[in-house]
């Protein structure tokens, strides 16, 4: 989608409106939305993993950052809801990216303090797929124009192309997003109507209906395209969709899962995408759809730039294994000291590795500190524990 996007200079846009309240002054995250009577309990057997959380949680911050949580059946188009009645499959789909993508967003606009609507635009903008084009112009997650990237220091230069770059493109959306934000007097609406037509023309608007930023009407601006006034309307229909999905039980019964957590990395010079990848024991093909940008990139034009991946799985790989090492279990602190001459007994325990499992979870298992379990298995704190992986311990007798 075409947009012109102009700079405007911090004293205009300070002239105009107060800062808003933060979204994230609502009520702390819970695992269901309030007052949901078909909310269903959390399953213990989903509990998250070091690294993930329950897909859960993940919804339940994006309701409770909305700045408009309610659905107004009457207001919304039943033609956008046809349309994205496939987005609660998307989102709960097992295979794909969306959840842990959106989920991504989501965290993003929270910590700047924006409404979570705006983690809708991917929807309506690429499908949540990052490397979404369209044809010479728009492309990535939030398909932005060249122009566009360019004026919100994406970089599109020597082969790489930040708009394709989750990270990348999802700051400089964030970015500009809090500026129409507080531009606007903290309504949303107006805000993405200037994502969509560009910030001086509903201005103009405004300004041509005698108002101001903070007592426009979005629904009747003047001489505005149909299309900026629909984009309102696709967010709200977005948001119904997925409310009744919630209201049903089905969506909420699909994203009760671990998902992992998704956060920026820097790809070093010495190795492409895939090395990377491989040395952290992640699954290659999903990190390569996660950053399009650097595996579309040369070697030497994907070097320093960001990656995005799963968190809890960030450490380096040892290139062989580590020979087995024996792990002693702290005695308790009250307990006597043995004499030199009487060197206690040992009964020798192992553990094989199994799917989802972290050093975290494994130490408190047995009983002892997660350095005790790394460094008796010649271990690092940036290893991987892989599925088989047999690690021993030692008790004393």
């Amino acid at each position: 989608m075409r947009r012109a996007l102009l700079s405007l200079s911090l004293g205009l846009v300070l002239g105009l409106a107060s800062p808003p309240t933060p979204a994230t002054a609502r009520p702390a995250d819970t695992t269901t939305a309030p007052g949901n009577p078909h909310a269903l309990p959390i399953d213990p057997a989903s509990l998250p993993q070091e690294g993930t959380r329950n897909g859960r949680t993940i919804f339940a911050r994006f309701r409770s950052g909305l700045a408009d949580g309610t659905c107004d059946d009457e207001a919304t188009s039943e033609r956008w809801r046809r349309h994205f009645s496939h987005a609660p499959a998307k989102l709960a789909d097992q295979d794909g990216d969306v959840l842990p993508l959106f989920g991504y967003v989501v965290d993003q606009l929270r910590d700047a303090g924006l409404p979570t609507e705006f983690a809708l635009i991917p929807f309506v903008e690429s499908g949540y797929r990052p490397a979404a084009r369209n044809g010479s112009g728009p492309a990535g997650l939030w398909q932005f124009v060249t122009a566009t990237a360019r004026n919100h220091n994406v970089p599109i230069e020597n082969g790489y192309d930040g708009r394709l770059s989750a990270v990348e493109s999802t700051r400089a959306a964030t970015r500009y997003l809090k500026t129409l934000y507080g531009m606007f007097g903290g309504d949303w609406r107006l805000a993405i109507m200037a994502y969509n037509a560009g910030e001086y023309r509903v201005l103009q608007s405004i300004r041509r209906a005698g108002m101001n930023a903070g007592n426009a009407d979005p629904s009747s601006l003047p001489g505005l395209s149909p299309v900026t006034y629909q984009y309102v309307e696709k967010l709200h229909a977005l948001t119904c969709v997925l409310e009744e999905a919630e209201q049903q039980g089905s969506l909420l019964a699909a994203l009760d899962r671990p998902v992992p957590m998704l956060s920026a990395h820097t790809l070093p010079g010495d190795g492409s995408l895939q090395d990377w990848a491989a040395r952290r024991a992640l699954p290659t093909d999903q990190v390569a759809r996660l950053n399009p940008a650097l595996s579309a990139s040369g070697k030497q034009a994907a070097a320093g730039r960001p990656v995005l991946a799963p968190m809890h799985d960030v450490a380096v790989a040892q290139a062989s294994p580590a020979p087995v090492a024996v792990a002693s279990v702290a005695p308790a602190a009250d307990a006597a000291p043995r004499a030199a001459s009487r060197p206690a007994r040992a009964s020798a325990r192992t553990h094989t590795v199994r799917n989802g499992e972290s050093a975290w979870s494994i130490a408190r298992r047995y009983g002892v500190t997660v350095q005790t379990l790394l460094t008796g298995n010649g271990l690092s704190p940036r290893s991987v524990l892989k599925p088989g992986m047999v690690l021993r311990f030692e008790g004393e007798q």
